[in-house]
């Protein structure tokens, strides 16, 4: 077959069927072409069989296209059958009813339905509807111009619709229906669409899974202009529950309507999205813009005004952007607002007002009431100073009572006007400086002086589940900072317990907000009153006064992964049979010099000059020791008196789980009995 022109093939079919109706033949006709193009649609390998129509009017027409491309639908290589009758009525227009089989399209469109179309030469207008089952397309242009269109869609699968969605955008329907009202201009190296529309449970995803959305419905208007180098969408609209994703930003719709308008330009992958407004009257108002780079990630996010009622703002729009943060659920109640700023190059600006709110994560491990006044920040301008206060705080736990604090953004850095206090647990956290600058991704972040004053340590143990000891909590930390990736704490603290002192020193923190922090220091133990302390633990009653420490300290996710344990009580005292049961224990040993079960039965007590027992940690394996070497093993206590009582621990390498339960067992008052 050789190329046929439109017109020709056009006006070749029309002198066919006139000359055919004036001699009343009755012969078919069989044609074809290699192509056939019109604006906005062409065709290959076209066959079409036209035949009269036994015993009345008009002809039978049977078209074929192996391949056809639709740029108004953004279909391209779409098999194509179309069958039906062909008739003029008495207007003189030109009517066809059939049916129309597509191959390919996207969504599976168009499989088999329904075509009515109506060719009124007079009025130069084509009229194309096409039904299958419930759902309807129709399409009017001009016949002198059919790169024009008025289009209206019923009830359409929004999968079908793929295609025209492909020459806009990178991403794919997937469920629910769309109805709309469209004008279309097919346009040289591109189209322009706008006119309204709705949509009933649509979703759709992107490559990447960053841009999404379930089950949305609602209305509004949509302008679509798209041209060889970019695309313009101007979008108003009213939506009606379903979830939405823009990258960190997760929307769980209401089913009141939310007002969303917007005017984006998409280019080569990426989305700038400009003038976004967004009004959901209970719950958040927002206006600002937001650019994806072409990966899906978010790049710039700047929100010049935003006012946040909570829970339902958190509910609904937050969850998403909280988890991208470490925060899995929170618990909120108030009201808030400000505006924010992060570009390319991170974190600009942030200024948030509340006259009320309430905070608290779910793991409990954070929250604070009444959160009152403002903060202002700006990574280059200088800003007014702000106070903000809280009338309770709540850290890991622990109590702390109202403060407030006075706050200036100079150069990029967020620092503190004066010092203040914190209540805490009949004590006090002075805040001496604080440093903060939230830009910083390394270098100095953070840096604050603290000093932390009689913080009653009953209740400091009782607010964290812990056996109650009786003392203090005291010290002084001259500089705290947050450097790179890693807290580090200068000077120390001293918890004055068990009528001692516990020195907490050398610590630093990295990775603080990822699943795994690594915590290391050394903790040192001066004088700690056994009595007391075994008392607490219920090990069984020891007295005299301990010291020791655990040195290189290292913990992984909060788990011990290597230390350097050592305890020594070398003033004598007196050592219960309990005591002495959960030493052996821990220690995998027994009793030495001879002393057998029944005079533990017979004595209660025992005295002891010194005990002493180490342990070195290195992964899973703890490296035993005690007082010095013994037969076949370690001293543990060294007995004083009669009678004289001698503990050998007799394994030297033990698994750290297994020391743990034994630990626990001793301390729980389960520990073994000697029979």
């Amino acid at each position: 077959m050789l190329p046929v022109s439109t017109r020709t093939f056009a006006l070749f079919l029309a002198a066919w069927i006139a000359l055919t109706w004036a001699d009343g033949a009755r012969a078919g006709l069989s044609v074809g072409a290699d192509s056939v193009v019109v604006p906005g649609l062409s065709m290959t390998g076209v066959e079409a069989d036209i035949a009269p129509v036994s015993g009345g009017t008009g002809v039978t027409l049977a078209l074929t296209a192996q391949k056809a491309d639709i740029a108004a639908m953004g279909w391209r290589k779409i098999g194509l059958d179309l069958a039906g009758r062909l008739d003029r009525d008495e207007l003189g227009r030109w009517n066809f009813d059939g049916d129309l089989r597509l191959r390919g399209a996207p969504g599976g469109a168009w499989t088999r339905a329904t075509v009515h179309m109506v060719a009124d030469e007079s009025a130069n207008t084509l009229e194309v509807s096409i039904r299958q089952d419930s759902s309807l397309a129709q399409v009017a242009l001009p016949m002198d111009q059919t790169s024009h269109a008025q289009i209206t869609l019923k009830n359409l699968p929004a999968g079908w619709l793929q295609g025209l969605l492909s020459t806009v955008w990178s991403g794919r329907t997937t469920t629910g229906r769309v109805n709309a009202d469209l004008a279309l201009d097919v346009l040289d190296g591109g189209l322009q669409a706008g006119g309204q529309f709705a949509l009933d449970g649509v979703g759709f995803d992107s490559p990447g899974g960053k841009l999404a959305g379930e089950k949305l419905s609602g209305s509004g208007r949509l302008g679509v202009d798209n041209q060889a180098d970019a695309t313009v969408i101007d979008l108003d609209a009213a939506l009606r529950g379903g979830a939405l994703l823009l990258g960190p930003l997760y929307a769980d719709l209401p089913g009141h309507a939310v007002q969303l308008s917007l005017s984006a330009r998409s280019q080569k992958g990426a989305l700038a999205v400009r003038k976004l407004r967004l009004t959901d009257p209970d719950a958040l108002q927002l206006e600002g813009e937001v650019d994806f780079a072409a990966t899906g990630d978010l790049s710039v996010l700047r929100l010049d005004r935003f006012n946040a009622r909570f829970p339902a703002a958190y509910t609904r729009y937050g969850k998403g952007l909280l988890r991208s943060m470490g925060v899995e659920s929170l618990d909120a109640d108030g009201d808030a607002s400000g505006h924010l700023a992060f570009g390319p190059k991170g974190l600009e600006s942030f200024a948030v007002q509340t006259v009320g709110l309430d905070l608290a994560r779910g793991d409990g491990q954070f929250g604070v009431q009444g959160l009152h006044g403002a903060i202002d920040w700006n990574v280059t301008d200088d800003r007014p100073a702000t106070k903000l206060g809280w009338r309770a705080l709540q850290v890991q736990r622990i109590p702390n009572g109202a403060a407030d604090a006075s706050l200036r953004s100079t150069g990029g850095t967020l620092a503190l006007q004066k010092p203040f206090a914190i209540p805490v647990l009949d004590g006090q956290l002075r805040v001496q400086s604080l440093a903060w600058k939230p830009a910083a991704t390394r270098g100095d972040r953070l840096q604050t002086s603290l000093a932390l004053t009689q913080v009653d340590m009953a209740a400091f143990c009782r607010a964290l589940g812990w056996p109650e000891f009786r003392g203090t909590v005291g010290g002084a930390v001259p500089s705290l900072r947050y450097v790179d990736d890693r807290v580090e704490l200068a000077g120390g603290l001293s918890l004055n317990v068990f009528d001692g002192f516990v020195d907490i020193t050398g610590m630093s923190l990295a990775q603080p907000f990822s699943a795994a922090p690594i915590l290391t220091g050394n903790i040192s133990l001066r004088k700690l009153d056994l009595a007391l302390m075994t008392s607490v633990f219920d090990f069984g009653s020891i007295t005299g006064r301990l010291d020791g420490g655990i040195d290189d300290l290292r913990l992984v996710g909060w788990k011990p992964a290597a230390f350097k344990a050592h305890l020594l009580a070398d003033s004598g005292g007196r050592i219960s049979q309990k005591a002495v049961n959960n030493l052996t224990s821990v220690g995998g040993g027994g009793i030495a010099g001879g002393l057998q079960g029944t005079v533990l039965k017979i004595f209660k007590t025992f005295g002891y000059k010194r005990i002493g027992l180490s342990c070195t940690l290195k992964g899973d394996l703890c490296s035993m020791g005690g007082l010095g070497a013994a037969k076949d093993g370690y001293t543990i206590v060294e007995g004083s008196g009669l009678p004289r009582l001698t503990v050998v621990g007799h394994q030297r390498e033990v698994d750290w789980p297994t020391l743990v339960r034994r630990l626990e067992a001793a301390t729980q008052g389960d520990g073994p009995t000697i029979h």
